[in-house]
């Protein structure tokens, strides 16, 4: 825009030096032919007098006098044929005036020629001639038109800075509001547009700013949404809570437990919720026991569902794993990823939850993990039942009674860690879902 603005401003003065200087220039060309034919004219005039009454002896010593110091030539031709002054020849001009009587201005090539009839003599006409040369009708023209032309480049740069000023003034906010709205697109809802410009510029900056605080009071609106019905969680787990003290045996332990662990999630969705966290670069996590950790949660509910889990981890070389209900807790070696134990915990579960939710009871289920070719893993939990289907991908439909969000939060996990996710079919026909999770962004410091 400031290249634009100034290109314009160039083309409109341009325009306006040319209606300007152009006219002027050819004005002062004339005012010095004008002052130079005048000058002459003058000359020759002043000898009127002098010829039509002065003797011969006088005449031709005034003339001569007057010839020296005229700036143009000044010639007296008499009519006995004698010449005074700056030696001429007889022009038709001259001839001219001699028998008509008349004066008069002659353009020529070289110049320009005046001539003065004097009548009254006693041996005829005289005729009094003035040259200009074409040299002495344009003296200091050039002079001036190169002042001119200073003037006017002058004038266009200075000109093309006032232009330049004004065009960054009306640049400059603009820019910010495109700054401020690109931190605003990445999530920094503390960037604010300066009031500052033209009065609709500084109109668009506060349009902008309470565009800025009205999504931070929706998100914190929705944020306090979220925490209030994550608590209202905590009264049915207080209620399960209490029904599983009034258990006895093995069962009430292992529920307990679960609800431990389910009342620590509603507690950390409360905290997520209210306290907007931002993205960590630095995040890292231990792979192998977060899926192991996860694995063995779900395993109670496989074995009550008939379900056969099947964990394969293999970390530094060291490939493990069992089948029939149980999950394997002997792998050795280390996966470091990036991304929190939480998100990885949490797509962990919504694969394993969307397993429960859509295969029948006594599906075989398995879950790998393994290292990825340029650091990280690759997590893929593959089922025996139907297969995909295409209600599970879209996020917040679901035609399967789910919310369709398990799949989505899955592929942002991965996502944040620089990888992504994939859905296919297995050899068998059921579905398979591969997490490929990207390295931690610097080395990370794990036991």
């Amino acid at each position: 825009m400031r290249r634009r603005l100034t290109l314009l401003v160039a083309a409109t003065m341009c325009l306006a030096l040319l209606a300007f200087v152009v006219p002027l220039a050819l004005l002062l060309r004339t005012v010095a032919q004008d002052r130079a034919t005048t000058t002459a004219g003058a000359d020759a005039q002043s000898l009127v007098p002098l010829v039509g009454t002065a003797d011969p002896v006088s005449l031709r010593t005034s003339v001569e006098h007057m010839a020296a110091d005229s700036r143009a030539p000044l010639t007296v031709f008499l009519a006995d044929g004698s010449v005074l002054g700056t030696r001429a020849p007889r022009t038709s001009a001259v001839r001219l005036a001699a028998l008509a009587g008349v004066s008069r201005t002659v353009e020529r090539p070289d110049g320009r020629e005046i001539v003065v009839a004097v009548l009254g003599r006693p041996d005829g006409t005289a005729v009094i001639r003035a040259f200009v040369p074409a040299a002495e009708l344009t003296r200091g023209v050039a002079r001036a038109w190169l002042v001119l032309a200073g003037l006017g480049v002058a004038l266009l740069l200075l000109g093309l800075l006032v232009a330049d000023r004004l065009s960054r003034a009306l640049v400059s906010p603009i820019t910010e509001l495109s700054t401020v709205s690109h931190r605003l697109a990445r999530a920094d809802l503390t960037a604010r547009a300066r009031p500052d410009g033209p009065p609709e510029l500084r109109e668009v900056a506060g349009a902008l700013n309470h565009l800025a605080d009205r999504i931070q009071e929706l998100l914190r609106e929705e944020r306090e949404q979220v925490a209030d019905l994550s608590h209202r969680l905590r009264a049915p787990l207080t209620s399960l809570r209490l029904e599983a003290e009034s258990l006895a045996g093995p069962d009430a332990a292992r529920i307990g437990a679960r609800v431990d662990a389910m009342e620590r999630a509603v507690t950390g969705l409360i905290s997520q919720a209210r306290h907007r966290r931002e993205p960590d670069a630095h995040a890292v996590c231990e792979a192998t026991s977060s899926v192991r950790e996860r694995v063995a949660f779900w395993t109670v509910l496989a074995e009550d569902t008939g379900r056969a889990v099947t964990l394969d981890i293999t970390a530094d070389g060291t490939a493990s794993g069992t089948a029939g209900g149980t999950a394997d807790g002997t792998a050795g070696g280390t996966l470091p990823v990036g991304v929190p134990a939480d998100e990885l915990a949490a797509a962990v579960d919504a694969l394993l939850g969307n397993v429960f939710a859509h295969t029948p009871d006594g599906t075989a289920f398995s879950v790998t993990l393994a290292p990825r070719a340029g650091g990280g893993a690759v997590l893929t939990v593959a089922d025996d039942g139907p297969g995909l289907s295409t209600d599970l991908v879209q996020r917040g439909a679901s035609l399967g009674g789910s919310t369709g969000l398990g799949l989505d939060i899955a592929r942002r996990v991965a996502r944040s860690s620089g990888g992504r996710m994939d859905l296919s079919t297995g050899p068998d026909g059921g579905a398979r879902v591969t997490l490929e999770l990207g390295p931690p962004a610097s080395p990370p410091a794990l036991p």
